[in-house]
């Protein structure tokens, strides 16, 4: 899997934890809402997936990489009604998103980077 292809799976899910951190803190006052959290499935698994066979020995790891498969929202059952009312801490949501807005701005960077020194290769600017 290329380094580009990474990094837009990091933005999908950055966008989809931001989503989620934002709707724990908009119902930190909801009686019983449980917090929700993303879960991104174990990475190596997709990696595999996409293995290709070298010699007909080999063991075929054949199958499609779907990223949506990866990133899932579940429940936090945490029983603790951090809130009072809930089992939302502000505290550390508010910690999570600086830390997903952070993830979010370093791989946007990049692809930034990626793209502006692919236009300068195809433009034949070489200083």
């Amino acid at each position: 899997m290329s380094n580009i292809k990474l990094l837009e799976n990091l933005i999908n899910y950055c966008s989809a934890r931001n989503s989620v951190i934002s709707q724990n803190i908009a119902n930190i006052g909801t009686q019983n809402y449980k917090r929700q959290e993303v879960v991104f499935k174990d990475v190596l698994s997709n990696q595999i997936s996409n293995l290709k066979t070298t010699e007909s020995k080999h063991i075929s790891l054949n199958g499609t990489s779907n990223d949506d498969e990866f990133i899932t929202v579940v429940d936090d059952n945490n029983p603790d009604m951090v809130s009072g009312i809930n089992n939302v801490d502000i505290e550390k949501e508010m910690a999570e998103l600086a830390e997903n807005t952070l993830q979010f701005k370093f791989a946007a960077k990049k692809i930034s980077t990626y793209y502006k020194n692919l236009q300068k290769v195809i433009k034949g600017d070489t200083a």
